[in-house]
């Protein structure tokens, strides 16, 4: 059983679930998932995700945090930087020391603070160029969490995270296969116990991928994805412009109705 009674969520598009979608077409997300997993039995548990889409690490920090600071959960979840780092030309030296700051105030308040590193791009075309400004953030993110005493979810090491059915067409969001891998790992972080293991293999692959598959799926999502994501950041827009977090303030979580998982069965809806 859960020892959390409490649990606010910050971030970005990671941390508001795209593109884990419900049947209503919202959002559910890994952070959604592990607050059905903490909360299992525990109507006295309460849950706030205040993650939008595409908000860069300063807006995360100004906007997000003092809530946090505020409400002072038994919980944080804190992934942020992503947005920051993939910009071309920025020091990701810079971006981490604004993030352990945030973690640094959210640890002298007492609260237990769960980080995460980003995923290992190398299998991923096009994607794979960000492969060593990740790497550098993830060294700084240990080094952050060993000096704080924050808890680390290595998305880096996690093997199923490799298989390319986790990411959507877009190759920045998740599955809801993935997200689903995500919570349960992090929950075995926090120590709380799950029936499902995230390191299921996969099923066979229908049919392998050829090179020229890959090319045109190349063509297809720098038309698609990558020319509009430059287009915004030029304009200084974001997904997120106008919309409001999912779950702005700390209540109890209720659950969603029961819903079929992908992936054919790997394990029990989190």
């Amino acid at each position: 059983m859960s020892t959390f009674d409490s649990y606010v969520a910050l971030g970005d598009s990671f941390t508001e679930g795209l593109n884990d979608l419900r049947p209503d077409g919202t959002f559910r997300g890994w952070a959604d998932r592990l607050a059905e997993i903490l909360a299992e039995g525990r109507p006295e548990f309460r849950y706030a995700n205040l993650a939008l889409r595409g908000k860069l690490l300063g807006q995360i920090v100004a906007e997000q945090l003092p809530i946090a600071l505020e409400i002072r959960p038994d919980l944080v979840t804190l992934c942020a930087g992503g947005n920051d780092i993939i910009v071309p030309g920025a020091d990701v030296d810079t971006v981490a020391e604004q993030f352990e700051q945030a973690v640094a105030a959210l640890r002298a308040a007492g609260i237990t603070v769960v980080i995460f590193t980003g995923p290992d791009t190398k299998s991923m075309s096009v994607m794979s160029v960000l492969r060593g400004k990740v790497g550098i953030y993830n060294a700084h993110l240990w080094a952050i969490a060993e000096r704080h005493g924050a808890k680390v979810v290595d998305l880096w090491a996690m093997d199923p995270l490799h298989d390319p059915r986790v990411w959507s067409d877009d190759r920045l969001h998740f599955t809801a296969e993935g997200h689903r891998r995500i919570a349960l790992r992090t929950a075995e972080v926090l120590g709380v116990p799950t029936e499902a293991d995230w390191r299921a293999p996969w099923p066979e692959p229908d049919s392998p991928a050829n090179w020229i598959t890959l090319r045109r799926s190349d063509l297809e999502w720098t038309r698609t994805h990558l020319l509009p994501w430059i287009g915004r950041q030029l304009r200084g827009r974001s997904m997120g412009d106008g919309l409001r977090p999912k779950r702005p303030t700390l209540a109890p979580l209720v659950e969603a109705p029961a819903e079929a998982e992908p992936g054919g069965g790997l394990g029990q809806a989190c």
